[in-house]
């Protein structure tokens, strides 16, 4: 076909191509007859027809679109002998989109035909629209208003083509449902002048009336000022005025004509076609919009004849503002974009390009690059000069995203007053032995007050934390300030008094006037709580929410306009927090404070007698007991916070839970009923009956519905053929001779339960489906619409690199050694009934091809035996004839995460309107008689018309091979299918960027074989490379103007659905509420008042996660969306608290393509973007529903390492959150109940996780100090009924103890309630045994250890986010898990996040243990383990001997590699990575091969660095010195007092750095001296020096470990304490170095190799090879003592992980807990050959002698000083001294 536009001439206009077109459906040209059009599978080949009919089983119809078909779809090559045509031209028709080539002037055909077989024209492409109706422009109109203004404005010929058919198809869309006028209306209405258009509220918010009021000569900024003063008698009159200004809007939008209003749309829609990252700023759109309509009624726009050049938008409007954005990220070195090193506190993001143009003053900054200001120009003549637009000049940062905690207060300032306040209330009232409140009631009443004086030091660290983080402009901090001088005047009311009180309660107590005033003082702390923890920060002095005022019109219009709830569900939210805060603080006082209250009793007047110190004498011991109780009421602060979360957690289930009863979707309504009635409610709720009319009977149209689904399930081998016999309606002959149609039994007998088994497997995939689909129209549902009255909508799927199809070789190929099992083989063994069918089906194919080739393809004839069939049973196919081979390719593929698989799963929309409109419209089917082609073809073209199906496929230009053959293959299959992808073209001139394009091709464009590509239908430029931030939100943007219809439904490519989900299609699409539209004008005097409810935004639906059943992890995985997705969001949504969460949602499209698109792109900030869309659409005022009816499929990941990922990157991304502006809105503008909603929902569930971790470290240094009083003091021992029996002098802490264990049952509850949530929505949905079952499974697989390992995972990534930053998308894998890593990967994995603090934590509970050993410690044991070998416990094959050898041997090389040349996979490369986050590249880039090993890392700000690497450090540091120092302080078991215990911790824990010093720098001068001459003979130079290194080092630091037990006389608790302490010490010190005395790190790791050679030269240091060595000292020194403690870590690690690889059958049984699987089904050992087996032999001898010997030197290091500790003393003079 020849619409390909024609080459271009020299002044950039284009030249008509000579040919004519031959596109029947082009409106720019004349119609010319047309061959007869043929589609591929309407071919009328002999062999096509033939092969239809024989694979047509006997349930099935004849449909053509079985997956195997497409054997048709092989004889492409085949030249076609019928036509001289070339063979693409004439099977395939082009679709209704394409118009044709370019031609200026005006078409002259009045209406394109279409041509039938027997020549009579049929159909419009736009049928709703034809001129049959009465509609106020005709399509040629319609197209002339396109071509004018693409004349006046430049904008390009495709891109104005494809916005031409956009419109016509919304239009047609939009006209199917109401008359053609009233859809032109409302879609006018809807994008420009409506109450609900963002253009409109834009206009009003940016003060636009008084600018076009006043005229252009004034200048507005000026004129708003002087108008604000005349105005300032009231905000009555400005809100007259406002009010006068809209309704003078709405008379004018009333008088315009259709024609105007059509231009307009066409206006903005062109501009919005091309606006590339525009696209993302809104407002800055509107702007644009403003001026070219202003500059279009001008007259000298009018009285332009000639055209301006095409591309003048792109180059002159949208290219700047592009390069100004992509600048702030990036900087372009030889055409490569590189990062620059800046964080989001300096770039000036999206957000603030768009908050620029909210306000007058913003939009009076833009300068032209003369220095004029823009507004000074006449409205008319803006646009043109849009080119010199200095844009540098004009933004500014309007929000600083600092990363920094005090986000957390600013945003949830409310949360921290309420709990921290509540504290205060609850435990000054009950420790009033502290302040001397026992004596003096007024000191008791005003010490309580004093929580009101917390709420406002709270509320004042949250305003100056606020001034940091907005800029101190214009109108913004007036009300900061206002704010701060009220809060220090009630902070003055709330705690003075105390000090006053005090005064005189010490003078003369009891005295009348102080307990007045205490208890003045206290009612006024509680309302000054209530109101600070009640009222939204923004609301108060100065409302920026419901302000009359215009000044905050614009943030409360963008940012705070929350759709309204409905009274019921406002009263349910707010009766749920009243619900959930009253349980807590009931529960809190009577569990928390009041057990709290009697340790504090004892241990406040607790001095210590007989303790004393070199140097502080007894100062600090003697208020050991002081240090103890601050710790214990830090820890009960915590567990303050995570009650509350639990008792949310517990109350929101239940809403939720009570919210599905009353839906009626629980199991516990009668089963029976459900599917007796199913065909009645198929009836009524499925299809559109209502317009029907009755000559059917309803059983009729039933049954064909009910047979489409059988039979779908069939084709996807769910269903064997038996089975479908028992559910299919069958035709039976009745008595009088008529045919009647006789129900299948599954609908009478489900009474019986025995019955069940016979229609599908039991627990099968068919049985869940079908089910579901029963149980969800048991649901209130809206009302369909007819097909062809329904509204079109797209499906948008990104894709980047996912899997579209899986090879051969993937699926019967093992990846590589550590696998153990192929794809094929673990896939048959999760789907097993499905593979039966499918092998059933192949051998019924392969007969019939038998038959029909005579000659059998497979050999003889005569073994046909049961050994015949075992290829099928085993891979599935027997010949290599590639239409099997692609049978099983398609069968592996569907039960993957492919994206075949989405787009399969969603084609089902195109069966499922096909199959509605042919089942509703029984006249169709009668009208086209006995000719299935041409009804085929009817119903092909309604179903395109109403749905379509987008993949943004951004690297389709670049796919190798394979990846272009399977995407050919997917259009084949589904020639509907659209691929939207980027094409890149070679700068024109030499130096410039390239240019790239956004292309469009479906199945129907013209192939092109020498490229073997596809020709675009549209091909629009862009102002450059699209990418700019995460990619995901990128590529649905540039893909987004090729959406049609009026909604979206955003998919991932990891998604299914089914045919019977999408039969409910017109359901979901009536949630938006737009199917009865008012015949009023929105614009008419009374008629606006219908348009008044906020739009619908997002319709979310519910997800079934299909990797469901697949092992352990996947099962959880799958628990924790299906609690989020679906308990939670049913009763978010319900209280108005749900946001979008991505897929698969449905968006209302114009209403988030007007405000800034379906996803956020700012790189790292945007990380979660389909959130920020939701919170984008809640803050613009629309609202959010969920369905219960409706679901999709998603795939989630299933390994450990790739669901780690996942919450890595769900939780850097939460990081994210917490900068960003959405948050500071939301926390600091909702009211209360939606604020707490909002809370608890997205943030709380994160925060809730780092204080589990907290409040664990905290409670055992707890513990730890306790245990210090423990182990030295003489404790009182009581009676039962409580008499002193105890030594005299002694301490009582036994109420401490008690205190002990109702914490450890706070933290265990805390830890247990993540799993009431699924236990209850399986016990809802799926019956008590399933409960209990799915339960037990999760515990039999040790999931609380996996809960607990996340838990840290979570709150590890969000902390570093917030401290470091470096947030990125990872990738997440979607395979199945079945592979084993290797211990030193998972160790370099998971020591940061986890192992290290597991590991300290472990050293600490030792101690515990040792001092005050209750029962209750095992569970802290249990948990902290659990941090420690996660990562290996859900490893597959962990425990297997011979691989545990071998993982051994690879963690020595691990640890020993990368000193002598660069190594990937080495502990150095570790090491260095992993420090780089604090110190930072140096910034010149010196190309070198080992620079790839490392990230690209910003350096941290030295703010967030001082708190979390130096600070924090030392202070816990501290804490443990003093505790050693307690426990010193006391004699010891000879009697003697010891000498000194600080210099002692000293020595011993500074003694090993010096060491390594020591031995570092003799090292370093036998390098420098040998190196040279050694290293060129030997190679292995540097490592032996390494290695000798690191020896001394770990030789060292054990030396010294045990020299110091020895000067504890052997004593195990107190060399644990002392261990503590050391390596508290020794981290801070390395911490200290790492971030105050390291400058920038190199890209490459030369230095560490030079250092080991000894040669220094050669090394690209250039002018730093001097001072190099220096810090390589410092760096060595910290690397060596690091190097020791990672190697006695991983040893101890794999000393823990022993015990288990001893067992037999341990293998075997630790599979079966990770996949599930029944032992006779498990994964084979794998296959070496006899070369490997003596090789691995060989390995586990040597490694395991070495292993063994090891743990032998390690135990005896601990176990002879403990056997024979009374006979080692060694008499040493010095060792007395210290």
């Amino acid at each position: 076909m020849a619409s390909r536009p024609g080459p271009r001439s020299q002044e950039g206009m284009y030249v008509p191509s000579s040919p004519p077109s031959s596109d029947p459906h082009d409106p720019f040209h004349q119609p010319v007859q047309m061959p007869e059009p043929h589609r591929y599978y309407d071919n009328d080949s002999e062999r096509y027809d033939r092969q239809r009919d024989t694979y047509a089983s006997d349930g099935s119809q004849g449909d053509d679109d079985r997956y195997y078909e497409h054997g048709g779809a092989y004889d492409y090559t085949q030249p076609d002998t019928d036509s001289d045509m070339d063979v693409y031209g004439q099977k395939y028709v082009p679709s209704t989109e394409s118009l044709g080539p370019p031609r200026m002037g005006i078409s002259e055909s009045s209406t394109p035909t279409f041509v039938d077989h027997n020549g009579v024209s049929v159909r419009e492409p736009y049928p709703a629209w034809s001129s049959e109706r009465q509609i106020p422009l005709s399509k040629e109109e319609i197209e002339d208003v396109f071509l004018d203004l693409t004349q006046k404005f430049g904008f390009q010929r495709d891109s104005m083509r494809n916005m031409f058919d956009f419109v016509m198809q919304l239009l047609d869309s939009r006209a199917s449902r109401m008359s053609p006028n009233q859809a032109l209306l409302t879609l006018h209405a809807d994008y420009i002048g409506g109450q609900h258009a963002n253009y409109r509220k834009w206009y009003f918010a940016a003060q636009l009336d008084l600018d076009d009021a006043i005229g252009s000569t004034q200048n507005p900024g000026l004129q708003r000022l002087r108008s604000q003063k005349r105005k300032s008698r009231g905000h009555k009159a400005a809100e007259r005025q406002l009010h006068s200004a809209l309704d003078r809007w709405r008379q004018a939008m009333n008088n315009m004509s259709q024609y105007d209003r059509m231009r307009q749309i066409a206006l903005w829609l062109l501009l919005w076609g091309e606006a590339a990252q525009v696209r993302f700023v809104p407002e800055c759109l509107c702007f644009i919009f403003k001026c070219a309509d202003d500059y279009y009624r001008s007259p000298e726009c009018q009285n332009r004849i000639d055209p301006v050049p095409e591309g003048l938008y792109l180059h002159a409007v949208v290219k700047p503002l592009y390069r100004f954005i992509r600048d702030q990220g990036y900087e372009v070195v030889d055409g490569k974009f590189v990062r620059k090193e800046k964080d989001h506190d300096q770039i000036i993001g999206y957000d603030d390009v768009n908050q620029l143009f909210w306000y007058p003053e913003g939009i009076a900054r833009i300068v032209l690059t003369d220095k004029t200001r823009l507004v000074d120009l006449p409205p008319s003549q803006r646009f043109m000069k849009f080119d010199r637009i200095d844009w540098n000049r004009v933004f500014f940062k309007t929000y600083f995203e600092k990363r920094s905690f005090g986000h957390l207060l600013v945003n949830f300032n409310r949360i921290w007053v309420i709990h921290v306040s509540m504290y205060w209330f609850y435990t000054a009232y009950n420790s009033p032995t502290i302040y001397n409140g026992d004596k003096s009631s007024a000191m008791r009443w005003s010490a309580t007050a004093l929580g009101g004086a917390v709420a406002t030091i709270i509320m004042i660290a949250a305003t100056l934390a606020e001034f940091s983080y907005i800029p101190t402009t214009w109108n913004n901090t007036s009300h900061l300030t206002r704010r701060l001088i009220f809060l220090v005047i009630t902070l003055a009311l709330t705690a003075g008094p105390t000090f006053y009180i005090a005064i005189a309660e010490s003078n003369s107590p009891g005295g009348s006037l102080a307990l007045i005033l205490g208890i003045v003082q206290f009612f006024i702390s509680v309302v000054a709580t209530l109101l600070f923890a009640v009222l939204p920060s923004g609301r108060m002095f100065g409302d920026r929410v419901a302000g009359k005022s215009r000044k905050y019109l614009a943030s409360q219009t963008f940012t705070a306009s929350y759709p309204s709830l409905t009274s019921s569900a406002r009263i349910a939210s707010l009766f749920l927090w009243f619900l959930v805060f009253g349980c807590k603080l009931t529960e809190s006082y009577f569990f928390l404070t009041l057990s709290f209250k009697n340790p504090i009793r004892v241990m406040v007047g607790m001095q210590i007698q007989g303790c004393n110190d070199k140097y502080f004498g007894n100062a600090l011991c003697r208020n050991q007991a002081a240090f103890t109780l601050t710790i214990m009421y830090l820890m009960d602060l915590v567990l303050y916070f995570l009650d509350t979360f639990l008792w949310w957690i517990i109350w929101n289930t239940v809403f939720s839970i009570g919210r599905s009863f009353a839906l009626g979707l629980s199991i516990w309504t009668p089963w029976k009923d459900i599917y007796t009635r199913l065909p009645k409610r198929i009836y009524s709720k499925i299809l559109a009956t209502a317009d029907m009319e009755t000559k059917y009977k309803p059983k009729v149209l039933v049954s064909q519905i009910w047979n489409a689904i059988i039979i779908s399930m069939y084709r996807e081998h769910l269903l064997s053929i038996e089975h479908v016999q028992k559910l299919l309606y069958h035709q039976v002959d009745a008595q009088d001779g008529r045919r009647s149609l006789r129900a299948p039994a599954f609908f009478i007998s489900q009474g019986d339960k025995g019955y069940r088994g016979q229609f599908f497997t039991p627990g099968s995939e068919a049985e869940r489906r079908i089910s579901f689909f029963a149980q969800s129209l048991t649901t209130a549902v809206p009302e369909p619409l007819p097909v062809d009255a329904m509204p079109t909508f797209t499906v948008l799927t990104p894709h980047y690199s996912e899997k579209i199809l899986l090879s051969l070789r993937e699926i019967i190929r093992e990846e590589d050694q550590n696998t153990r099992v192929t794809l094929l083989e673990y896939l048959k063994q999760l789907h097993p009934v499905e593979w039966d069918n499918f092998v059933k089906d192949t051998k019924i194919l392969a007969e019939e091809s038998q038959m029909y080739n005579g000659a059998n393809p497979f050999g003889d004839e005569k073994g046909q035996s049961k050994t015949d069939d075992l290829p099928f049973y085993c891979i599935g196919f027997k010949s290599a004839a590639p239409e099997f081979t692609l049978r099983t390719r398609i069968w592996a593929s569907l039960r993957a995460q492919t994206l075949y698989r989405t787009v399969s799963g969603m084609m089902n929309y195109a069966k499922a309107i096909k199959l509605l409109y042919r089942v509703e419209n029984p006249e169709v089917v009668q009208l086209f008689g006995g000719n299935t082609d041409k009804l085929e073809r009817e119903l092909e073209r309604m179903a395109r018309r109403k749905f379509k199906f987008v993949v943004s496929m951004q690297r389709y230009a670049k796919f190798n091979r394979e990846e272009q053959e399977n995407a050919e293959f997917l259009l084949r299959a589904y020639p509907d299918l659209q691929i939207a992808y980027l094409e890149e073209e070679p700068p024109r001139k030499e130096g410039g960027d390239p240019r790239l394009f956004s292309c469009l091709i479906d199945g129907h464009s013209e192939f092109i074989p020498e490229t073997s590509r596809r020709r675009p239908k549209f091909r629009i430029e862009l102002p450059g490379n699209p990418i700019l931030g995460d990619g995901k939100s990128d590529n649905q943007n540039h893909a987004i103007i090729f959406y049609r219809g009026e909604y979206l439904q955003l998919i991932d490519a990891n998604q299914d659905n089914y045919l019977e989900e999408c039969l409910k299609i017109r359901n979901v699409l009536a949630e938006f509420e737009e199917y009865a539209v008012s015949s009023q004008s929105p614009y008419a005097q009374w008629g606006h008042k219908d348009f008044k409810k906020s739009p619908i935004a997002i319709v979310g639906a519910r997800e079934y996660i299909f990797s469901e059943n697949i092992g352990i992890l996947g099962d959880l995985a799958a628990g924790k969306e299906q609690t989020f997705g679906t308990l939670a969001a049913r009763s978010l949504a319900w209280i108005g608290g749900k946001l979008h969460y991505g897929h698969p949602d449905f968006l209302n499209a114009l209403f988030m393509t007007t405000r800034g698109g379906v996803s956020k792109a700012q790189k790292g900030l945007h990380l979660n973007e389909d959130i920020y869309a939701g919170m984008n659409a809640f803050g613009r005022g629309g609202r959010i529903k969920h369905t219960e009816y409706y679901q999709c499929g998603k795939g989630r990941d299933l390994g450990f390492g790739t669901i780690l990922n996942f919450q890595t990157k769900i939780g850097t991304g939460m990081g994210e959150q917490m900068l960003s502006r959405e948050y500071y809105y939301l926390g600091t503008q909702l009211p209360i109940d939606r604020f707490l909603t909002f809370y608890y929902g997205h943030p709380g569930f994160h925060i809730n996780n780092m204080l589990v971790i907290l409040s664990v470290q905290i409670f055992i240094v707890t513990m730890v100090f306790l245990g210090t009083l423990n182990g030295q003091l003489k404790l009182c021992q009581y009676s039962k009924s409580g008499q002193l029996l105890g030594p005299t002098g002694c301490y009582n802490l036994t109420p401490a103890f008690q205190w002990i264990d109702h914490c450890i049952i706070s933290i265990f509850l805390v830890f247990m309630i993540a799993y009431l949530p699924l236990f209850l929505q399986e016990l809802v949905e799926r019956g008590t045994i399933k409960a209990v079952f799915r339960l037990a499974k999760h515990f039999g697989s040790l999931s609380p250890a996996f809960e607990v390992f996340s838990t840290q995972i979570y709150s590890h990534s969000i902390i570093t986010n917030m401290t470091f930053g470096g947030a990125r998308y990872i990738a997440t894998g979607r395979g199945f898990a079945t592979t084993r890593i290797s211990f030193a990967i998972l160790y370099s994995r998971f020591a940061g996040p986890s192992i290290y603090l597991g590991m300290r934590t472990l050293v600490m509970l030792l101690y515990v243990t040792l001092t005050i050993w209750t029962g209750w410690v095992t569970y802290f044991w249990v948990s902290i383990l659990a941090l420690c070998v996660s990562p290996f416990l859900f490893n597959p094959h962990q425990f297997s001997p011979a691989d545990f050898i071998i993982d051994y041997r690879e963690f020595l090389r691990w640890m020993n590699r990368g000193n002598s040349r660069a190594h990937a996979n080495s502990w150095i490369g570790y090491c260095r990575l992993s420090r780089t986050m604090i110190t930072g590249y140096k910034k010149k880039r010196l190309g070198h091969p080992s620079e790839r090993l490392s990230g690209d890392v910003p350096r941290a700000k030295w703010r967030a660095v001082i708190i979390s690497e130096v600070i924090f450090p030392i202070v816990m540091a501290i804490l443990f010195v003093i505790a050693y120092m307690f426990v010193k302080s006391f004699p010891d078991k000879n009697g003697k007092q010891p000498p000194s215990p600080l210099i002692r911790i000293a020595i011993v824990s500074i003694g090993p750095i010096v060491w390594n010093a020591a031995v570092l720098l003799v090292l370093f001068l036998f390098s420098l001296f040998l190196g040279p001459m050694l290293d060129t003979p030997f190679p292995k130079f540097g490592s032996l020096m390494a290695f000798l290194g690191h020896t001394l080092g770990v030789i060292g630091m054990i030396a010294f470990f045990e020299f110091f037990w020895f000067l504890e006389l052997w004593n195990v608790a107190h060399a644990v304490l002392g261990l503590i302490t050391i390596i508290f010490i020794q981290r801070a010190v390395n911490k200290v170095l790492i971030s105050v005395f390291l400058s920038r790190e190199f890209k490459h790791d030369e230095t560490n190799r030079a250092w080991w050679t000894g040669k220094w030269y050669g090394r690209g240091l250039g002018s730093h090879a001097m001072s190099q060595p220096a810090r390589e000292f410092v760096v060595k020194i910290i690397e060596l003592s690091l190097w020791s403690s990672d190697f006695l870590m991983g040893h101890i690690l794999m000393f823990i992980l022993t015990p288990p690889v001893l067992i037999p059958y341990m293998d075997r049984f630790h599979s079966m807990m990770l996949f599930w699987l029944r032992p006779s089904k498990q994964i084979r050992a794998p296959l070496y050959s006899i070369k490997q087996k003596r090789q691995r032999r060989w390995i586990v001898i040597k490694y395991g002698v070495i292993y063994v010997l090891g743990f032998a030197v390690f135990g005896a290091l601990l176990a002879l000083p403990l056997a024979f500790r009374d006979h080692l003393t060694i008499s040493c003079s010095i060792c007395q001294g210290i």
